[in-house]
């Protein structure tokens, strides 16, 4: 199926929950959001795990479908977290003896360790794709964590400069894009939390990072930011605004995503990026009911008043991942019958 042309597209950030016959949810939950191997998260053994991994992928996908989200993804069912599948495949790192980064309440992080010059080794997610496509007619897309923030969530042991880091990363996430555009994907994303939570780094080095990273990739291309996971950062501990986003209408991205339902943000702030496309959150995954069709619609008419509708995609606040598999298929279908409201109100 061709990229859509109606009016207000749904989609998904990226993941869509594994089953639990695949992983151990309390042990993901353990890990928090993986940066290194989280192996023990899953249930299958490795001979059986492969095979396991694209059974739960084409669950995500009919999920997808039939929820009626017009743009889908394969649900990252093979990854540990959105970024550490890529992140441990590249030429450089020792995934074997990690490092450790500053986190949230003065605990540390084990991270990949930068102990040579990074690069792509080979494709990563390639695969993932070409499954994805074979498996559904619908629109497609699939994502990266970006450069800016792979270089925030790794431990320099080699290089001299975190900017020339972060490059190398951007020049390794490039290569990959254009290997996943290959294969005919309509859209694919970079997910680059970090620059509202590292604002200074984001406005030295972050821009030129993204835009490096996605040189010479046509189509539509798409960056994601949050303020975290429901289940990893809660509501009450979310800022009320970011502290970096005026600041991506300089990227050469053609969407901006972002986190607004659960953290009631100010969609005033969406005036600053008049030149793009906004994927904008319009369901809360810190809350564990299913939204009805109503509340997103009304959330989708608040971003019309800063945004034309043919500007518009709605979307999840971030990635479904830590949802319980019933409550992400009721929330989709929500926001895929608010959408369909709107539309026809639009129309009328």
């Amino acid at each position: 199926m061709p990229y859509p042309t109606h009016l207000l597209p749904t989609t998904v950030v990226g993941s869509y929950p594994q089953p639990d016959w695949l992983v151990d949810r309390s042990t993901l939950l353990g890990h928090g959001v993986p940066r290194v191997h989280a192996h023990d998260m899953w249930r299958v053994a490795d001979p059986w795990l492969e095979q396991a991994q694209d059974d739960a992928t084409v669950l995500a996908i009919r999920a997808m479908e039939q929820a009626g989200i017009d743009i889908i993804t394969d649900g990252e069912e093979r990854r540990e977290s959105y970024s550490n599948r890529f992140a441990l495949a590249l030429d450089g790192i020792d995934a074997e003896h990690p490092g450790r980064v500053a986190a949230r309440g003065g605990r540390t992080t084990p991270v990949p360790r930068v102990v040579g010059k990074i690069r792509r080794r080979g494709p990563v997610e390639v695969r993932d794709v070409e499954f994805l496509l074979r498996n559904t007619g619908h629109a497609t897309k699939i994502t990266l964590p970006g450069p800016f923030t792979l270089s925030q969530q790794a431990q320099n042991a080699f290089y001299g400069d975190e900017e020339e880091m972060a490059m190398d990363y951007a020049a390794a996430v490039n290569e990959e894009l254009r290997a996943l555009k290959a294969t005919g994907v309509d859209v694919v994303q970079l997910d680059e939390p970090w620059v509202r939570t590292s604002p200074e780094k984001a406005t030295r080095y972050g821009i030129r990072a993204i835009n490096r990273a996605l040189e010479g990739i046509e189509g539509t291309t798409v960056v994601h930011l949050c303020f975290g996971y429901a289940a990893v950062v809660p509501g009450d501990t979310k800022p009320a605004g970011y502290a970096f986003l005026p600041q991506l209408a300089d990227t050469a991205a053609q969407q901006i995503s972002i986190e607004a339902a659960q953290p009631k943000l100010d969609l005033g702030v969406l005036r600053d990026l008049s030149g793009k496309t906004i994927m904008l959150g319009v369901l809360d995954l810190g809350d564990p009911g299913v939204e009805t069709a109503e509340v997103v619609a009304a959330r989708i008419r608040a971003g019309l008043n800063f945004v034309a509708p043919e500007r518009l995609i709605p979307a999840p606040d971030c990635g479904m991942k830590y949802l319980p598999r019933e409550t992400a298929f009721g929330k989709l279908k929500a926001l895929a019958e608010g959408a369909a409201i709107v539309r026809r109100e639009l129309a009328g």
